[in-house]
């Protein structure tokens, strides 16, 4: 039997083409989907990386030999695929590695209304079915699968500006970098009709990333903007990962600003739509968000971090919106799942309703120190965490938690956070304090316990 545990991960598939992603596997993988889901019919689309149109190609004959029937909507980004799957009450693919290097790929898999599936609501039951597939060889069905194919980029972009409205904006300048994915394909047509004047950056598809990783969590790969943003006295900039599901934003200084400040931001918006309103915030988010969520009439809940725990947690708490501090931002209006394209448009009107720049907007939701995200490649993931729990757990006046990870708080009011990574061998690391010194002095010392 093959061994998929380091292909199936918490919420999604993702792994090397060729080595631990092929045709074989991603065709028993249509198969057991179309299973689960019973069919008659699921909707597929995929980005712009090489791999891509062929494993969607497997995975459709997959499912055809299940007898069910495929919608193909070719090139898309995560949260377009998700649209498909809301709008036309079907299940969904997506290919992608998201802001994986060029040699990753994988599938993001969606139940009818983009209903998520994790390792407890079926992709546990997916793997059970291509592991056995596999070794037994998991030959072609024989049978065409039944393809209808279907353009739905224009109808996704005239809901989302349904959802929000920039009419009455000012006009604005913004810089958008693309990263050569998806961002590239759907910015032009969602934005067009707007006030805004766009300043493309790598908006050329190509999933081997020519001029920088598509992934903007990573401050080496946002120098760009933040340079260009400068250089033509832009209003703001957007940096999308490679499925353009996540969007970062920069402000006019070309400075980052923080995604707890954007999810903030956003739910007060939200909030000012349907007062007492539920807000989900992963356990890595600032803590500022539940305190604005609950100043404005809110009810903070927090989660673990990943899409299928956050719409979980949506769903049973009807939340109107939700946050993560990887920049993904979820949407009860958008079927319970993430967009960051929606994000980025709340942001915009937001900001074109006012006349002051996007530093001062944005620094009523900013009221602590953080350190971003820091990565350790370890290899025993798990002793290093119990060293941090016993550490800091016999200090007095110190509470621990492990919903995901650990997450220690200090008496003084300074946080952090230890998880390992569900996509990469990594332990990533936040620190929150009340300044700059605080969080670096925490981080360093987490730090050599962590890489001792």
């Amino acid at each position: 039997m093959r061994d998929l545990s380091g292909v199936f991960k918490a919420y999604d598939i993702r792994g090397v083409v060729g080595e631990q992603i092929d045709a074989d596997l991603v065709r028993a993988t249509g198969a057991g989907f179309a299973r689960l889901v019973g069919g008659p019919t699921i909707v597929v689309g995929h980005d712009m990386r090489d791999s891509s149109p062929g494993l969607a190609e497997a995975f459709a004959e997959g499912a055809a030999g299940e007898g069910v029937e495929v919608i193909n909507i070719g090139l898309a980004s995560t949260d377009m695929l998700y649209y498909a799957s809301g709008s036309l009450n079907l299940p969904g693919a997506m290919f992608t590695a998201s802001h994986n290097p060029a040699q990753y790929n994988g599938i993001k898999l969606c139940r009818a209304g983009a209903s998520p599936v994790g390792q407890d609501s079926g992709l546990t039951d997916i793997r059970r079915y291509v592991e056995n597939a596999t070794a037994e060889g998991a030959a072609k069905s024989g049978k065409t699968a039944a393809v209808e194919t279907r353009d739905l980029l224009a109808d996704y972009a005239v809901y989302l500006r349904r959802l929000v409205d920039l009419s009455g904006s000012r006009p604005l300048k913004i810089v958008v970098d693309a990263g050569n994915g998806m961002g590239g394909y759907t910015v032009p047509t969602v934005f067009e009709g707007l006030p805004i004047e766009i300043i493309p950056m790598y908006f050329e598809l190509d999933g081997n990333f020519p001029n920088h990783e598509a992934n903007p969590l990573d401050p080496k790969n946002i120098v760009d903007l933040q340079a260009k943003v400068v250089e033509v006295g832009a209003d703001a900039g957007l940096a999308f990962d490679g499925d353009a599901d996540r969007c970062f934003v920069v402000d006019e200084l070309g400075q980052p600003v923080s995604p707890s400040a954007v999810t903030a931001l956003v739910a007060v918006r939200e909030l000012a739509k349907d007062p007492g309103g539920t807000v989900i915030h992963n356990l890595i988010t600032s803590k500022a968000v539940p305190e604005i969520v609950a100043e404005h009439g809110g009810k903070p809940v927090r989660t673990r971090v990943g899409h299928s725990f956050i719409k979980e947690e949506m769903a049973r708490t009807g939340a109107i919106f939700g946050g993560e501090h990887s920049a993904h931002y979820y949407f009860r209006d958008f079927w319970k799942a993430d967009t960051g394209m929606l994000a980025a448009l709340h942001v915009l009107a937001a900001l074109g309703e006012q006349d002051g720049p996007l530093s001062a907007l944005t620094s009523e939701y900013n009221r602590y120190a953080a350190s971003g995200e820091v990565n350790s490649t370890v290899a025993d993931q798990a002793g290093r965490l119990a060293a941090i729990k016993a550490d800091f757990g016999a200090r007095d006046g110190v509470e621990l938690d492990e919903l995901d990870g650990l997450t220690v708080q200090l008496p003084d009011g300074a946080w952090f956070n230890l998880r390992a990574s569900n996509t990469e061998p990594l332990l990533r690391l936040n620190v929150e304090a009340a300044d700059d010194a605080a969080v670096a002095a925490l981080r360093d010392e987490v730090l050599a316990i962590v890489r001792a």
